[in-house]
């Protein structure tokens, strides 16, 4: 048996001994003698195994697969071993117009491969059809020489004394981050495993993020992802990694060794810290584009089951994403892959949780977005994914794209009211303060249905997609130029504000501010009610030069530059710190129930109530009122806490915001007898490391564009609350540990 490859050299093939196998499971399966290959294909005439030799450059062999059961291809191979490279040839209609791209010159990758080497090479043979004509022409062209190689692996790796965190969601605090983005300029990691999951895992980077005191790590996608074509002709580079390949395979540029156990020991070595290890997950779309993408893997194997396609004009795709095309998760083989996938990598690779890109569009069905359609409804049942975090970015551009508050129960979710908010309150804007009461706790005009609980808002200020913090309060606009579209992408609609110079100024008053204000969105963001998210590099003031879409930048704006971090960035990351300590330290920052303002008779307080900076109950005269930007939050602590009517024991916490620009003078609220109140926090003077005692009726005197935090210290008991004050506040002198600037 013979073929000819591209030069017109004879191409020897092998003949490998081959059986029947099962239709279970899906992909390439090693049971310890042999491999077992299963492909669904519903409307495929004949599928046929490519094994590769040890290069992935020479096809060896092609084997039909001998079954075809229950609309799955399959066949056993007792002589495969792990560390076989294959891939799929699919034969079947070429009928665009009826939904069918079949070509069997093309050669596809498995959906459920485990392992990927190599890159796609844009060349016109992986188009299917011919490229400079229309899509309803046929190529021939072999493809192989262009495309990755699927791999077998052995799942087996020894876990040892490893346990998941399984953090509470109430105590959760999100760090979104990048795999290759954090170390690859980390000087204490050692230089050949910058940029990878091991870098990640090394003893230096883990001490840091215990240190600071986050509880979960968000991993922008870590699933095997193309470079984007058009990026790689403008020198540029798909950074973010939002165009998955393959929802199975760890992404192996980010992989120091190219083995599936590096990805496993960095989860182990973070578990072993307490931290918990969260996918950025893109089930939404695929890299394959729409009728003039390539042909790589799911367009080939069956395209009219796998995406969306125009009803009455099947060649064409539904673009709900904005990407070319939309995975059918209203196909019963196209959800279970989705959730095989999501089952395999909490399973085998003990992730924690997955905050879902472009969610909306997991709930839509044809009829539209349903929080009881079928991949949600799969999510809930599961006893596997009905344990882990699930975090929806609740949006999408396709019709009712938007759905802040409108996912099921067990579902958290990205709240971007809070984001816009926060800034807007901060920036100064008139009308804001009633708005920004509701963000404050947990924004239960959003959640706060069927039982739901606070955490099920995830609170940002900023998040990859945008401006940093340091960012947010050094540029009026947007400044992507780098990513060679004459600053037409990204947001222009970023709330923030430069405070007087556009970008990085000596002018001492302006930087004074802008720290200022970097305090008082991390520290809203992270005394309210509901489930903070941190952007890695925020809490020590990274740049992105304004770039507010840094998707493509693969290169020194977007890593972390952690010998770049002067005076400055080292008080923030201690004022973060001590910010994270107070969260924890005091339970009624993290209610698991939605705070109403009601008046309990029973007894006799109010769980949050709102004052004026005379100290006196706001009404709706004040909430109305353009002008008001300085109010205060009163957590009391003998509000009931769960379900059970009974007064809780926690202490009473006071959250002054002040975002006019001139100084307010506050009167502390009377409180019962024999108590006062202890300062904690005021972003105007970070070095407070003591609780500074203050009478009733004090004016204390708020500075302009600032927040501050007391605690009421009872006469019993409040040596316990100065106590767990004290260790709060010492968390901010003894900074986490970050590389000497020298």
């Amino acid at each position: 048996m013979g073929k000819r490859n591209g030069s017109g050299a004879p191409q020897v093939m092998r003949r490998s001994r081959v059986r029947e196998g099962t239709p279970f499971p899906l992909g390439a399966t090693w049971d310890g003698l042999g491999v077992n290959f299963a492909l669904f294909s519903a409307h495929a005439s004949k599928v046929e195994l490519c094994l590769f030799d040890e290069t992935g450059e020479r096809e060896i062999e092609r084997i039909e697969l001998p079954e075809f059961t229950d609309e799955v291809w399959h066949g056993y191979l007792p002589d495969a071993r792990p560390g076989t490279l294959y891939g799929y040839r699919v034969h079947g209609p070429y009928e665009p117009e009826a939904g069918h791209r079949f070509n069997p010159n093309k050669l596809l990758l498995d959906p459920y491969a485990k392992g990927l080497t190599g890159d796609v090479r844009w060349d016109p043979a992986v188009f299917g059809y011919v490229v400079g004509e229309d899509d309803l022409s046929f190529d021939t062209r072999d493809s192989a020489p262009f495309l990755p190689r699927c791999r077998v692996v052995d799942p087996a790796f020894t876990w040892g004394r490893e346990r998941r965190p399984d953090v509470p969601w109430e105590r959760t605090i999100l760090y979104e981050l990048h795999v290759k983005g954090f170390t690859k300029l980390h000087p204490l990691v050692p230089e050949r495993l910058r940029g990878t999951y091991a870098g990640l895992g090394t003893k230096e980077v883990v001490d840091y993020l215990r240190g600071l005191g986050v509880t979960s790590v968000e991993l922008l996608p870590v699933h095997a992802f193309v470079q984007d074509q058009h990026l790689l002709e403008k020198g540029l580079a798909n950074y973010w990694g939002y165009n998955t390949l393959n929802f199975f395979a760890p992404e192996y540029r980010y992989s120091a060794t190219g083995s599936l156990s590096e990805f496993k020991e960095m989860v182990a070595r973070l578990h072993d810290a307490g931290i918990e290890v969260i996918l950025d997950v893109v089930y939404n779309h695929t890299a394959e584009g729409n009728e003039m993408g390539p042909t790589l893997s799911f367009k080939g194997i069956d395209n009219a089951s796998y995406y969306r396609l125009l009803p009455d004009q099947k060649r064409y795709y539904i673009n709900d994403t904005g990407t070319g095309n939309t995975l059918n998760l209203s196909h019963p083989r196209v959800l279970q892959m989705v959730t095989d996938s999501l089952r395999y990598w909490v399973t085998e690779m003990h992730v924690d949780g997955f905050r879902f890109d472009l969610a909306t569009i997991l709930g839509r069905e044809p009829y539209g977005f349903d929080e009881g359609g079928g991949f949600l409804d799969s999510c809930r049942q599961d006893p596997v994914l009905n344990r882990v975090k699930l975090i929806a970015e609740p949006w999408d551009c396709g019709p009712g794209g938007y759905q802040v508050g409108g996912f099921p129960p067990g579902w958290a979710e990205w709240n971007d009211r809070f984001r816009d908010t926060v800034r807007a309150f901060w920036k100064g804007d008139e009308g804001m303060a009633a708005e920004l009461a509701t963000r404050l706790t947990a924004s239960g005009d959003k959640f706060n249905r069927r039982g739901r609980k606070p955490w099920a808002s995830v609170n940002f200020v900023t998040a990859h997609d945008g401006f940093t913090l340091h960012d947010l309060v050094s540029y009026n606009e947007k400044h992507n130029e780098a990513n060679g579209e004459d600053n037409r992408d990204g947001h222009s609609h970023n709330l923030s504000w430069n405070h007087g110079a556009e970008g990085p100024t000596d002018d001492p008053e302006i930087r004074a501010l802008r720290e200022r204000q970097k305090r008082n969105m991390l520290a809203t963001l992270l005394l309210s009610q509901g489930t903070p998210m941190i952007l890695a590099g925020d809490e020590f003031g990274r740049t992105q030069h304004g770039n507010n879409n840094a998707y493509c930048q693969d290169n020194e704006l977007n890593w972390v530059d952690w010998q770049g971090i002067g005076e400055e960035g080292r008080a923030l990351a201690a004022f973060t710190r001590k910010l994270i300590a107070l969260r924890q330290g005091f339970p009624v920052l993290r209610r698991g129930r939605f705070l109403s303002g009601a008046f309990n008779e029973e007894l006799g307080v109010k769980d949050v109530t709102w004052l004026t900076p005379d100290g006196t109950e706001m009404d709706a005269e004040h909430w109305s009122d353009p002008n008001t930007r300085c109010f205060g939050m009163l957590l009391d602590g003998r509000a009931q806490a769960t379900g059970i009517r009974r007064p809780a024991s926690d202490a009473t916490l006071l959250l002054v915001l002040n975002a006019h620009h001139d100084v307010v003078e506050f009167s502390l609220p009377e409180p019962p007898a024999g108590q006062r109140w202890l300062l904690l926090e005021d972003t105007n003077r970070p070095e407070v490391d003591e609780p500074e005692p203050f009478e009733f009726g004090h004016p204390y005197m708020v500075t302009g564009r600032s927040l501050l935090l007391f605690v009421l210290r009872p006469e019993r008991g409040g040596g316990a609350i100065l106590a767990r004050a004290r260790e709060a506040l010492l968390a901010g002198t003894a900074p986490p540990s970050l590389p000497d600037a020298s």
